[in-house]
């Protein structure tokens, strides 16, 4: 490059909003983005998440009539996270074939054919402990969780889910979830692999919206500590070798770093998670008058692109769209 003030004025290529939009490097639209439903029994039902202003614990026809609205603007793929009338030590709603996130699939297959429909694969929603597997003796058990986690991308692929996105981060389970599929016929049903899943404090709200607080201790023996960048990479390679086909960092903000050196390494599609503490905070900012809602979201959203994500699964997502007049 060569040249100097003067001659190099790199301020004229930002004159005007024109100029500015022409020359941008990088710009969101509404195909970016996953949007995430809390799915509730019951009919008719649309209830605020306190900590999460403007996301709701819909009911399936309200999930359906709230989807096609998005389908239009142009978002392409939805995610389900399940909310069941009773829960147990196994989690047995999650792979129930009339469980509450399986007629919420087959509900969208029918009325909106050509959306993207993403299943959440854990079990912590549906669990009276609200861990991600099978408790013994106070811990988490690796293996005997994959059995149930299997049983349940095979009730989510049978009611007709495009994509199981296993967030459990149990050991293996990528490959046994890929093995289960395939032997039953469902080769084509795609996994969104939660790689990168880091046990951290941004997920506070979301365990209001989706009832899922641990009843004892945490789950950093299985989610991964954040100082961890090495790893992170490892449990990504781990899982493109037993058969993903995306890859996940969760959070999204305070793991820029790891969405970039993750595009730089893998050539999967890379998915990351703007989580419910980040939108939260946002939300929280604006209403205090503190700051612009719209500049700082669209500021947020595109550096996490700029980072390297090729999808971002935001809560934000409708806002967006409104924003951009889709």
């Amino acid at each position: 490059m060569t040249g100097a003030f003067p001659a190099l004025r790199m301020r004229r290529l930002r004159r005007t909003e024109t100029m500015r939009r022409m020359v941008r490097e990088t710009a969101l639209s509404p195909s970016d983005f996953i949007y995430p439903y809390f799915v509730t029994p019951g009919r008719g039902a649309r209830q605020p998440v306190s900590s999460m202003p403007g996301v709701s614990q819909l009911s399936v026809d309200e999930v359906v009539a709230d989807a096609r609205e998005l389908a239009n603007r142009g978002i392409p793929a939805v995610l389900l996270f399940g909310l069941p009338e009773s829960k147990d030590e196994f989690g047995s709603d999650a792979y129930a074939r009339d469980g509450i996130v399986q007629v919420a699939i087959r509900e969208l297959k029918e009325h909106c054919p050509g959306l993207i429909v993403i299943a959440d694969l854990c079990l912590c929603e549906y669990t009276s402990h609200g861990h991600c597997g099978i408790v013994e003796d106070g811990q988490v058990r690796n293996d005997a969780t994959l059995e149930l986690l299997n049983k349940t991308a095979l009730a989510q692929a049978e009611a007709g889910a495009d994509i199981i996105a296993p967030s459990d981060m149990m050991d293996g389970r990528v490959g046994s979830i890929r093995k289960a599929l395939d032997e039953k016929g469902y080769s084509e049903a795609g996994i969104m692999a939660y790689s990168a899943k880091f046990a951290s404090g941004f997920y506070g709200p979301f365990r209001e919206a989706a009832d899922s607080t641990p009843q004892f201790g945490d789950r950093r023996s299985y989610q991964m500590d954040s100082g961890n960048a090495r790893e992170a990479m490892r449990e990504i390679e781990l899982d493109i070798n037993e058969g993903a086909d995306f890859m996940m960092v969760k959070p999204a903000l305070a793991y820029l770093d790891l969405i970039r050196m993750a595009r730089d390494r893998f050539d999967l599609p890379l998915v990351a998670y703007n989580v419910s503490g980040e939108y939260a905070m946002v939300k929280a900012a604006a209403a205090n008058g503190w700051l612009d809602e719209e500049r700082v979201t669209m500021e947020i959203l595109t550096g996490i692109k700029r980072a390297g994500a090729d999808m971002i699964i935001s809560y934000h997502a409708p806002d967006v769209c409104r924003w951009m007049g889709a």
